[in-house]
């Protein structure tokens, strides 16, 4: 049965809230980007597995996923590991709204590739509320950028993000219609876990050694913007389309500029203000779309 509508938006108005959270604990985290990125896949697939064994989830997964379906969301799994791995990264080099900003231009490329890839027609309106929240989005950083704290290497990282989290949001909206959520983030986040520890182990990136405090936010990186977040992005992705729960993702700029001026002291000018106007404007046409 499909949820009802205010539903939908209300679970993933709910998740994009936890998500915010996730810049904020990552700068924290007193830990390599691509360590910090393998606690938060392995922590949360190891929380999630018993209960998708227990469930059946894995077992469905097994019995209903074609060949192609099964390759589809290993190939969702590597693009999540990727996109954690950029991003993470590039919260070393810049500032929380200059990165998270960046990372959430992927309405403009899930649009695109939904359009001509699902065959899934953009709205005016949505087309309208994407424009706007783009907007909104590169008027947050913009006051960084200016003031010369945006780093090249930051941005470029946050960019390379927003391209592979389309991909994974564009390839989940494909296998979520022929299978379930449960099954279906077992194998997504299971595999990203794998991927980002075989690159640290690789890399030579210390995967112990931390603080208590520093295990404690890799834990809570783990329980709310990965199992509360990301699952309820991909649950809803079995109901709406890509481009809009891509666009639902531009309200997280403003949660995290917000959360990074109470906690990290990072300034809150005119620039993210209004932008976090234009972002909430866009999310507004982007619902009243067919």
């Amino acid at each position: 049965m499909k949820p009802a509508l205010w539903q939908l938006y209300l679970i993933l108005s709910l998740a994009i809230g936890v998500i915010s959270t996730a810049a904020i604990l990552i700068v924290l985290a007193e830990a390599p980007p691509l360590a910090i990125a393998a606690y938060r896949m392995a922590l949360a697939s190891l929380l999630l597995l018993p209960w998708s064994w227990k469930t059946g989830g894995v077992k469905e997964a097994w019995r209903r996923l074609s060949r192609r379906d099964w390759g589809l969301s290993l190939l969702s799994g590597l693009f999540l590991a990727l996109h954690f791995w950029a991003w993470v990264s590039s919260l070393k080099y810049t500032s929380v709204a200059s990165a998270v900003m960046l990372v959430t231009t992927n309405p403009v490329f899930v649009g695109l590739g939904s359009h001509f890839l699902l065959r899934e027609r953009l709205r005016r309106l949505m087309i309208w509320g994407i424009g706007l929240s783009v907007l909104g989005g590169l008027l947050i950083g913009a006051g960084d950028l200016r003031a010369g704290s945006g780093e090249l290497l930051g941005d470029l990282l946050a960019l390379a993000g927003a391209l592979c989290s389309s991909a994974y949001f564009l390839i989940g909206r494909r296998v979520r219609q022929v299978t379930s959520l449960l099954s279906y983030i077992t194998i997504v986040y299971g595999l990203a876990a794998l991927i980002l520890i075989g690159l640290a182990l690789g890399t030579g990136t210390a995967l112990w050694g931390y603080s208590p405090l520093t295990y404690g936010v890799l834990l809570a990186l783990a329980l709310g913007p990965q199992l509360i977040g990301h699952t309820g992005l991909n649950w809803a992705l079995g109901y709406l389309s890509a481009p809009l729960i891509a666009l639902f993702i531009l309200g997280e700029p403003v949660g995290s500029t917000v959360l990074a001026y109470f906690v990290l002291g990072q300034g809150l000018s005119w620039f993210k203000l209004l932008g976090g106007v234009l972002i909430i404007a866009g999310i507004y046409l982007a619902t009243r779309a067919p």
